[in-house]
Formats: C-alpha cells, structure tokens, sequence
C-alpha cells in the first residue's frame, strides 16, 4: 500500500473543486507585487489555486511566471501582498520551512550518485531512519518506472529517465506543494508529450497540488486543470483549458492561446441574442449568437478559431459569416492541412482541416479560389 495519501479528487468530482461554492483554497496569492528596482515583473496579483489541483502558469518570456513561482518557494520575496499556503501566511518563512519543493528545469541531479542517492539526499538530510528512507525511495521509484535503475548514475540514462529522477526526488518528501519550473522544457516533443501524461498520472495517484509553469501552450492545454495567462507581470484570464481556448477574454489570449483569425469590425446592431458587426476585412456581415452589451458602433475584433471555418470550392448562398479568397499557401501535416487564404481585401487567414481521407485526390490546392463560412457560436467578440 502507498505511503502517500491519495486524497485526489479532482478527476472524480462530478464538480470540480474550483467552481464549488464554498471551496477553501489551498494557495492563496493577495496582491502580490514584485519590484527590481523600477521593474515591475509581477503586478499585485490574486490568484487562489485549490487542493489537488494541477494548476498551470502559462506566458512568454518575462511575462512574470517563474518570479511568481519563486516567490511561492520562498527564494524571492515579495515587494508587498502575501501568499498562503493550506491557511499558513508564509511571509517571513524560508524555503526550507516551507511545505513545498521545487523541481527545476536543469533537473540539478549529483552527478557522483546513483539514481536511488540522488532520490534519497533530501531524506537523508532530515534524519530519517534508513529502512524508512529505503521504503520511501523504493516506493516512488516505482512509482515513476525507475526501480529497475536505481543503481545507475545519472549520465547513464536518457534525458527522460533523468527527468523522472528529478521528479521522484522532488516527491519522495511528500510535499503538500510541488512547483516544476519548466520541467518538460529539455525533452524532445515525442518525450515530451509521453512525459505529459505521466505527470498527470503522478498527480492524480499521490493528490499533491502541482503548480508548473511553462511558456508552452500545448503543454498548458494537456496538463492543466486550470490555466492562469500572464503577460507583463499580470494573470489576464484564469480558467479551464477549454474555456481559455474557446472563450478567450482578450485579444492577447485569443492569439497567445494556439492559432487564430482576428476580423476587425464595427457594431450596428446589438441585441440579447445576437450582435452584428459589419467588416471590411470579410467585405461583409459578421455575427455572433450573443450580445455584448456595447456602445453603439463600436469597433471591436471577431475571434475565429481556424478549424471553425469551412472551406468548399463551391459557392455559399450566406449573408452573413461567409467570404471569399485564394489560397495562398498549403502545408501538409499528416493528421491535418493548413491553407492560408488571401481574402479580397487582401487580408490572409488560417485554415485547418482533417486528413479523414488517405487520397490526394481532388484536393484544394495552391491559387484555387474557395468559399468561406462559419458559425455563429464559432466566434467569440473581443472587446479588449
């Protein structure tokens, strides 16, 4: 039987934990502002991050993630606010007081020790008993698929494996918190996306609270329960996967978060049900089946995700959400193909479609003229 408390319950809770109600948070960031000098690299940011949750941090670089991360750690403090951790103000505390370890990108193994060394240091730092530190080593080794290497050194496994190391290292404590700097960042993309749901395993078996930060937005998309944007020392939207993807809450998501077509267009009819917007940019009508509560006419971006859009040689009877163009551009890429489209007025998008037919066949190709359209609920406004 596992010596971690498997207190997960994120995957099995009809609702999840973060839109219940009377939730208590289990990280609590107040107001946290970060100053280097004239600097700002994080802005007063609130964030409240629950039990058992893999919660990620997700920005460019210099967005202010691994600063916040850092300042969860206790390796930097903060110039004002306060964070809590499971109730505990953890202001003043050091690091290694605190309830939390840390995994770094650079995994920061000793070289001279053998895989099970390496897991055992912190352990053995602490005092403990060497059958209950050969107990807890041998558990998360397994855990992890790695007992069978136990006696290796660390230049004699695969970057994978050494990842693993890292993480087993960073587990074998049980902290009630873990925060993993970029910690897929050195592996290949195949690796990398195995690696993925192995974490996500890990997580889900041990019921430790995850906090990762990463500038990779398909990693955050995998990984995450929850996804917290920043850019330039703020958290601009906080939320699921899905609903950051498909409800972006500003321009900056909208094209930080995969791929997307901004149409720019100017309101004449905004109603509870549906808003009108007419673009230049499509030489015609834009709608979307929701109202945004604007001025009159303002001008605002239309969102349209590039899967969202369907493309035919043949001519669409629409008057609204329909264009035309040329396609300028074909990339091949196994599962999908992306066209890019010169519409009239001389802007270009992006178009994706699924592969579902082995055949070449009489598919679209380089100067073809084709016909554009899509939805109402496919279109998210953005007004910011």
């Amino acid at each position: 039987m596992s010596a971690f408390p498997n207190t997960s319950t994120v995957q099995t809770q009809s609702v999840p934990t973060w839109r219940q109600k009377d939730a208590k948070p289990f990280v609590q960031i107040e107001q946290i502002t970060k100053q280097f000098g004239q600097f700002t690299a994080v802005n007063s940011v609130s964030l409240d991050i629950y039990r058992n949750e893999l919660f990620c941090l997700l920005g460019g670089s210099g967005s202010g993630k691994s600063t916040l991360l850092r300042m969860l750690a206790g390796f930097e403090e903060p110039t004002s606010g306060r964070i809590l951790i499971d109730g505990v103000d953890m202001t003043g505390i050091p690091p290694w007081e605190r309830p939390v370890n840390m995994m770094f990108q650079s995994y920061a193994l000793f070289p001279h020790l053998s895989v099970e060394a390496n897991v055992a240091f912190g352990l053995k730092r602490e005092g403990l008993k060497s059958a209950e530190v050969n107990k807890r080593v041998a558990e998360i080794l397994g855990m992890v698929q790695l007992g069978h290497l136990a006696k290796r050194k660390p230049h004699m496994l695969s970057g994978g494996q050494r990842q693993r190391v890292a993480l087993a290292r960073s587990l074998v404590k049980r902290p009630k918190l873990l925060l993993l700097d970029e910690p897929l960042g050195a592996l290949d993309k195949k690796l990398r996306e195995e690696t993925q749901f192995e974490l996500m395993r890990l997580q889900d078996e041990l019921g430790i609270t995850f906090i990762v930060v990463t500038h990779d937005q398909e990693e955050a998309m995998t990984l995450a329960t929850r996804i917290g944007v920043m850019n330039n020392g703020d958290i601009v939207q906080t939320a699921e996967p899905h609903e950051v993807y498909e409800y972006p809450q500003n321009r900056f998501v909208a094209e930080f978060i995969g791929n997307v077509n901004l149409f720019d267009g100017t309101v004449i009819d905004d109603e509870r049900d549906t808003t009108s917007m007419r673009s230049a940019d499509i030489d015609g009508l834009l709608q979307v089946d929701h109202g945004i509560s604007c001025a009159p006419n303002q001008d605002v971006s239309v969102a349209i995700r590039p899967e969202k859009i369907r493309i035919s040689r043949e001519p669409i009877d629409l008057e609204v959400n329909a264009t035309t163009g040329v396609i300028s551009d074909v990339a091949y890429m196994g599962s999908q193909s992306i066209f890019k489209v010169r519409l009239n007025s001389g802007k270009e998008i992006r178009i994706t479609q699924p592969n579902v037919s082995r055949e070449m066949g009489n598919r679209l190709t380089w100067e073809d003229r084709v016909f554009l359209s899509w939805d109402a609920d496919s279109c998210v406004v953005l007004v910011a």
